[in-house]
């Protein structure tokens, strides 16, 4: 199960580091290199979170489904445990909806939290300040192209699940 509450800080720390264009397609590709990076690294991810393969990226399977249902501004039932998760990641930071031409991305700004920097190892900080130092001022579609440039993402079938 993914771990929101890291998640949700990793968020915090993209937001911290001016990450350009921080929107949520982007901050799912900085999560998957974070992820792959850590995997890679230290044989564990670091908020446990899956990603498949599509057309255009790698999606995060649990955090894209968040998303999607933040966008549309969907009403939950107060048992569906999703509604915790997304509670979760606004009680770090707050979240824009924004129309474009044909579709909606979300926008992130710091909220009241600080990024809490005890919830990760040091390892885990190392995965995370490298894939900032290397991407946080790439586009969105060149951080897409940067996946397929990896054998793992290349060799799997589209919605094959790559890590």
């Amino acid at each position: 199960m993914i771990d929101i509450t890291k998640a949700a800080n990793i968020i915090l720390y993209l937001i911290h580091k001016q990450t350009t264009a921080l929107n949520d397609r982007k901050l799912e590709l900085m999560l998957f290199f974070m992820e792959y990076n850590h995997l890679q690294f230290c044989g564990k991810k670091i908020v446990n979170e899956e990603f498949i393969k599509t057309k255009r990226e790698p999606k995060a399977l649990f955090l894209n489904e968040i998303f999607e249902l933040i966008k549309a501004e969907e009403i939950l039932e107060e048992d569906d445990e999703r509604v915790f998760f997304i509670q979760e990641i606004m009680d770090f930071v707050d979240i824009d909806i924004v129309e474009k031409d044909g579709f909606k991305e979300l926008k992130f700004k710091k909220h009241l939290e600080e990024f809490e920097e005890s919830l990760f190892t040091k390892d885990e900080l190392y995965s995370m300040q490298k894939v900032v130092n290397l991407y946080k001022d790439t586009s969105s579609r060149s951080l897409a192209n940067e996946c397929f440039k990896l054998d793992i993402v290349r060799e799997k079938s589209l919605d094959e699940i790559i890590i």
